[in-house]
């Protein structure tokens, strides 16, 4: 599947930041972390340990659309995307947008949390995102990646 817009898609701990970084680099894309696109009121709130809303979210997800869609050359984002209404909001904002999404276990997301000591996402807030989570196996311009 060829792409010019990727997201790395998942939950927080499965290594969205890590992977689309590296595959920037590699594809000598731009980078942004989505995450770097989220108000500073979403991340109080996450800070806080309280899960964010669709209503929080929507602004967020316009951003990162909009950061896609309007680079010029490929560019790589990291973003939750966990609904697929969230995917549907980066795909209006930037058709032919690419999912790489990037299933890991529960178990597994937890360790990961519980070994950062350097980010606003509290470990309490990772079986929100499971219940929150759309996995989006049967969406065509998703690539599953275990």
């Amino acid at each position: 599947m060829a792409w010019t817009k990727l997201v790395v898609m998942g939950v927080a701990g499965s290594g969205k930041s890590t992977v689309a970084a590296e595959l920037a680099s590699q594809a000598g894309a731009e980078f942004r972390d989505g995450d770097a696109q989220h108000p500073a009121a979403n991340l109080d709130k996450m800070r806080r340990g309280v899960p964010l809303t669709d209503d929080d979210r929507a602004p967020w997800l316009e951003a990162v659309g909009r950061w896609l869609a309007d680079g010029v050359g490929p560019r790589v984002t990291s973003c939750s995307a966990l609904r697929e209404s969230y995917r549907d909001i980066l795909r209006r904002a930037c058709p032919g947008v690419v999912f790489l999404y990037l299933e890991v276990t529960p178990d597994t997301a937890r360790e990961r949390l519980a070994a950062r000591t350097d980010h606003f996402m509290p470990a309490s807030l990772l079986a929100s995102q499971f219940t929150t989570l759309e996995e989006p196996l049967n969406e065509p311009d998703v690539v599953l990646v275990d």
